[in-house]
């Protein structure tokens, strides 16, 4: 298999070097391309319809956050050539401000993966029929799967009995935030458990 993926590696790279920047095949066999995002869906289009590549069928669309980088997002396709019986991975790196070009026209599959992907991640897609959001509610604000949206949330959504109706409200904790004071569990234990420095150090400083 690995033999297959690095042969279709370098006949994609050959055959496209306007879109390829680099390609590489790990140790489970799996074929991942880095892709410039200009021509990605030129690229997406002709792995569909070359008679080698033959992906005809978009598994998924998804995004990475590394939020030191300047280009802090990878935005990741899979596609799967039921004919090959090959996969393939497709990545770009966006900055977050980038209009990354929609491959709903070769793919009307992606018009959902790329509404998650707006939705999670804010990442706007140029030609989109109707991008907006899928998974959140209306007037949501932020997007969870941003490193930096805070696990809590900004607003929990209630039913109100008295108004009798659903009611948005700021996250308000009720006690402090995870906060653990890292003591074993295991009172008279010999060896020390992860964390259990901690409370020596603590306990020390006093």
């Amino acid at each position: 298999m690995a033999d297959a993926m690095n042969e279709l590696g370098a006949y994609i790279e050959a055959k496209r070097t306007d879109c390829v920047l680099s390609w590489s095949v790990n140790d489970l066999g799996e074929l991942t391309m880095e892709v410039a995002l200009s021509n990605l869906p030129g690229l997406v289009d002709w792995m569909r319809t070359d008679r080698t590549c033959q992906f005809s069928t978009l598994i998924d669309i998804t995004a990475v956050d590394h939020p030191g980088r300047a280009k802090r997002f990878d935005v990741v396709y899979h596609f799967l050539s039921m004919y090959q019986n090959h996969r393939i991975r497709l990545r770009a790196q966006v900055r977050e401000e980038d209009m990354i070009p929609s491959i709903t026209d070769s793919h009307p599959s992606a018009n959902w993966f790329e509404r998650e992907v707006y939705d999670m991640f804010g990442l706007l897609f140029s030609g989109h029929p109707d991008l907006r959001r899928l998974l959140t509610d209306y007037g949501f604000r932020g997007h969870p799967l941003r490193k930096d949206f805070p696990t809590t949330g900004y607003t929990e959504v209630r039913y109100d009995d008295e108004l009798k109706r659903v009611v948005y409200e700021p996250v308000k904790l009720t006690q402090e935030y995870r906060q653990f004071d890292f003591l074993s569990p295991w009172e008279g234990a010999k060896y020390v458990l992860p964390g259990d420095e901690k409370a020596a150090d603590k306990a020390e400083a006093k």
